[in-house]
């Protein structure tokens, strides 16, 4: 499938600009094992770019204008490179306006160029769209020009631009986006950027995407009060222990001591959060053993903390994962990703994919009325040069 993405990409690129690009850059989207809300609650996440990719087509233009073109949306946009970025009324500019502004603004010296775009990430699903469009972006704007940038930049920098846009999102899709290894999930620690890698191997399962394909849209809103309770709440623990910086030096025993000096939902929220960040150690801990259906179970225990004490699940994502518990051949499924929408990752024995999606896609639109994406990912490489052509 990237194959014929790359082929096509590369030709649309020949004919909208009648010269063959000099850059081809490959950039994931990323699932999130687990460990979700926690990235910016300076927690472990366990994220891995998977096998869905945006391909991009470079050329320098030879001027101070860049051209960009987004082949799936059949829309394009110039910039001039001389003028002061500013946020434009077309949102899926501005993620590209938001990269230009933050090299410009560390100092990066650049000129204009040409791209093209295309991508077979489902837009909308919580495989971080955003978070390629942005890396895959920078790098390439990197390799055009031979810029000194550090993966870690990448990441960083692209997290500057999707606050720009006005998402105040943590580091994970981009960091994940960048660093991501065949077959590796990384653990990674959200307030160092300390990072390490496990082992990917899910042996008798296979890794299946049921996406609800709906988008609530209390996402943004409830997203950013997701942040003021935990902060809120981190604030009271400070206050009776001093000691604690941060939520992952805190033990569900302190929280559950302070539940009468919070709100009740600030309690649920940081109850998720503390238990969340255990789960992630948990998590690697059956990975590196090679128990894959503890691995499962964990994952049913996160969804029952997103739905009920962090509420950010929906009626479609609880109904996908209450069917996979009735389903012997489901060992453990959640929602993935911001949530109130998006896709619930689920683990299946080998073997019994195919029933356990026509019978998920069946009820499920019997209940809905909404059709069920499924979506098979296998755990890829990060952002990365796919060839350079002279």
């Amino acid at each position: 499938m990237n194959e014929i993405l790359i082929q096509n990409t590369t030709a649309f690129f020949e004919k909208s600009f009648g010269t063959t690009p000099q850059k081809i850059v490959l950039s994931p989207g990323r699932i999130n094992i687990i460990g979700e809300h926690v990235d910016y609650n300076d927690g472990y996440v366990l994220p891995a770019a998977i096998d869905k990719i945006i391909c991009f087509a470079f050329e320098k233009s030879n001027s101070k204008t860049s051209k960009i073109i987004a082949i799936d949306l059949n829309e394009e946009f110039e910039v001039d490179l001389t003028q002061e970025i500013q946020l434009s009324d077309v949102v899926w500019t501005n993620y590209i306006l938001g990269v230009i502004k933050q090299l410009q603004d560390n100092g990066f010296s650049f000129e204009g160029f040409n791209c093209v775009f295309s991508s077979n990430i489902p837009v909308g699903s919580g495989l971080s769209s955003s978070a390629a469009l942005e890396c895959g972006m920078i790098f390439g704007i990197k390799e055009l020009f031979d810029l000194k940038i550090e993966k870690q930049d990448i990441a960083l920098l692209g997290q500057k631009a999707e606050h720009w846009v006005g998402i105040n999102c943590g580091i994970m899709d981009q960091f994940s986006s960048v660093h991501g290894l065949e077959n590796k999930v990384i653990k990674l620690d959200c307030n160092t950027l300390e990072f390490e890698y496990h082992n990917a191997d899910f042996k008798d399962y296979s890794l299946v995407l049921f996406d609800s394909n709906v988008k609530h849209s209390l996402f943004t809103s409830e997203y950013n009060n997701r942040r003021l309770e935990c902060e809120e709440g981190l604030s009271i623990i400070k206050n009776h222990f001093p000691e604690i910086k941060t939520f992952r030096d805190c033990t569900e025993e302190q929280v559950l001591s302070l539940q009468d000096k919070m709100s009740e939902v600030v309690f649920r929220r940081v109850s998720f959060v503390v238990k969340e960040i255990l789960r992630v150690t948990q998590a690697c801990e059956a990975l590196d053993n090679g128990n894959i259906e503890l691995l499962g179970q964990l994952l049913f225990d996160t969804h029952h903390g997103l739905s009920k004490d962090y509420e950010v699940s929906c009626a479609e994502l609880d109904f996908i994962v209450e069917q996979a518990k009735k389903e012997e051949s489901v060992i453990g499924s959640r929602l993935m990703g911001g949530g109130f929408g998006g896709c619930a990752i689920t683990l299946i024995k080998k073997g019994n994919e195919n029933s356990v999606k026509e019978a998920f896609s069946s009820l499920y639109f019997d209940t809905f009325g909404i059709d069920l994406k499924i979506y098979d990912v296998k755990i890829s490489n990060g952002t990365s040069l796919y060839t350079t052509i002279n």
